[in-house]
């Protein structure tokens, strides 16, 4: 694993120098092992490049490169650069005796400062030998902040109100709450309808692919 990057500018110089090079490559360099099929390897891209780039927060709910404030987001995308699906942002919270607030939020915290690696993903190649595309270091403009939080606090007062399970993947326009968990029977505690602490399936936020694309569309010539 690579020692955490000093600055903004040594974490970029790191992700540009991947740009263009294979995931077997990467792994190689790194010492790590390659997942057996595809169906092993979810999660394997992110924590390849976290270790190749010197990641520190692991699972903890901040930013990947912790010194830095700086969020490693890898997105697979077409060869024209167009997201493949959803990325997820973080843990959506068991809610406490006060209403969270956006300015203290994992979602904001997440996203104040993201490191936007494209990994280019076609049918025909093999998950080992996708390449890295170019890196993007974003922040949310002043609009786009305001949208996603507009979606937050629609999307976590239904949590508040123990309405979990009725929202769907037409609730948030750009940020939306989905179940991530390993298994069906994964289980956490949450608020039920009458205030009461109940168990359901963990969920997490996702910026949906039309958000991201339109990150890329802004500030991209070219991703690979």
């Amino acid at each position: 694993m690579a020692n955490p990057p000093e600055s903004e500018q040594a974490l970029f110089n790191r992700a540009r120098d991947l740009s263009g090079r294979r995931l077997s490559e990467i792994a190689n360099d790194c010492g790590l092992p390659v997942p057996d099929s595809p169906i092993r390897a979810k999660g394997w891209t992110g924590t390849l490049l976290e270790a190749a780039l010197g990641a520190t927060a692991a699972s903890l709910p901040e930013p990947d490169f912790q010194a830095i404030g700086v969020e490693l987001k890898t997105v697979p995308v077409s060869s024209r650069g167009q997201p493949r699906e959803s990325t997820y942002v973080c843990a959506v919270p068991v809610p406490g005796a006060a209403p969270p607030l956006w300015e203290q939020s994992g979602v904001r915290r997440k996203l104040a400062r993201v490191l936007w690696i494209p990994v280019v993903c076609e049918p025909e190649t093999h998950f080992t030998e996708r390449r890295i595309g170019a890196p993007l270091l974003w922040s949310p403009t002043a609009e786009e902040e305001a949208a996603l939080r507009a979606d937050w606090e629609e999307l976590m007062d239904m949590v508040c109100l123990g309405r979990v399970d009725d929202i769907t993947a037409r609730h948030g326009t750009h940020l939306q709450i989905r179940p991530k968990a390993a298994n069906a029977a994964a289980r956490q505690r949450s608020v039920g309808r009458a205030g009461l602490s109940v168990q359901a399936l963990p969920r997490g936020f996702y910026l949906r692919p039309a958000f991201t694309a339109g990150v890329f569309a802004r500030h991209y010539a070219r991703i690979v």
